[in-house]
């Protein structure tokens, strides 16, 4: 991976992380949470679009298209994960989904995109896969009396598939029409606010009320989480999707290690060796 590929999505993952810290708690919110996601979101980002390369394309038809589809399936992969969480233990759908999510985007990316990485770079894949279960594994769903399949099992796995899908598609979408990072990311969330105003329902208070007691969360939200994509969307354009979706997933060790050392969570051994894991695959994948 080229040092800048490298750069881009290494800050993607710190922006990703701090949006996770800033807004522990609020994003349990559900729908209003997501409402105000996609219109701050828009809102803060669109005036950056022509300073940014425009749409990127001549071709409305394609970039509507891209957009259209992209937010078809980041609502999808919102409702899946949100159904997990409510079905199942957090931390088995959270670690299952981000490690299924990469693992899928590479075979795909290999498959499909006719992509080749090293075998160097497989193996700092793997190392960066495992490292993110593990952590998500740490407090995973002990004293549980649930027999048969675990519904935090079935639903992270789907979450992993709806995240592989999404990266393929929007990957191949910005590379072949050539749309920029920028204005697809704010296409998507315009398309993404109807889907969220349905989900809403009759639940406005709810949401006016958490703009009242969290704008400032919700704030930092609309700027980095937006950031954190469209860096990593930057990156896809130069490096491949076998890497880049894996590279990612570092901020779930950021976020990890910030709850060893300023939550003082449990287990804080387990966590550190699985980042270190997670480390020396970005070694290699720095390679």
């Amino acid at each position: 991976m080229s040092a800048l590929a490298f750069a881009l999505v290494f800050a993607a993952a710190l922006a990703h992380a701090a949006w996770n810290v800033i807004a522990h708690g609020v994003s349990k919110a559900g729908a209003p949470f997501l409402w105000w996601g996609a219109v701050g979101g828009t809102v803060v980002w669109i005036g950056a679009i022509p300073f940014t390369g425009g749409l990127g394309t001549d071709d409305l038809g394609a970039f509507v298209l891209g957009v259209g589809v992209s937010a078809v399936l980041h609502v999808v992969y919102m409702a899946v994960l949100q159904r997990g969480y409510r079905e199942g233990n957090l931390s088995t759908v959270y670690a299952t989904a981000r490690g299924t999510g990469p693992f899928l985007s590479v075979i795909v990316a290999v498959l499909l995109l006719g992509e080749r990485p090293t075998p160097i770079a497989l193996v700092g894949v793997a190392a960066v896969i495992a490292g993110v279960v593990a952590i998500g594994l740490v407090d995973r769903g002990r004293g549980s009396s649930r027999r048969g399949m675990d519904p935090g099992l079935l639903f992270g796995l789907l979450t992993g598939v709806a995240i592989a899908v999404y990266t393929i598609w929007d990957a191949n979408a910005v590379r072949t029409w050539s749309l920029s990072p920028v204005a697809f990311m704010v296409g998507t969330m315009v398309l993404e606010v109807p889907f969220y105003s349905l989900t809403v329902g009759r639940r406005w208070k709810a949401v006016w009320a958490l703009w009242r007691t969290q704008w400032r969360r919700i704030a930092a939200f609309s700027v980095l989480s937006p950031l954190s994509y469209i860096l990593v969307l930057t990156a896809i354009q130069i490096a491949p999707v076998a890497l880049v979706a894996p590279l990612r997933e570092v901020s779930v060790v950021l976020v990890s290690l910030f709850g060893v050392f300023v939550l003082r969570e449990s287990r804080p051994a387990w966590r550190l060796g699985a980042s270190v894991v997670v480390a020396g695959g970005i070694l290699l994948l720095a390679l």
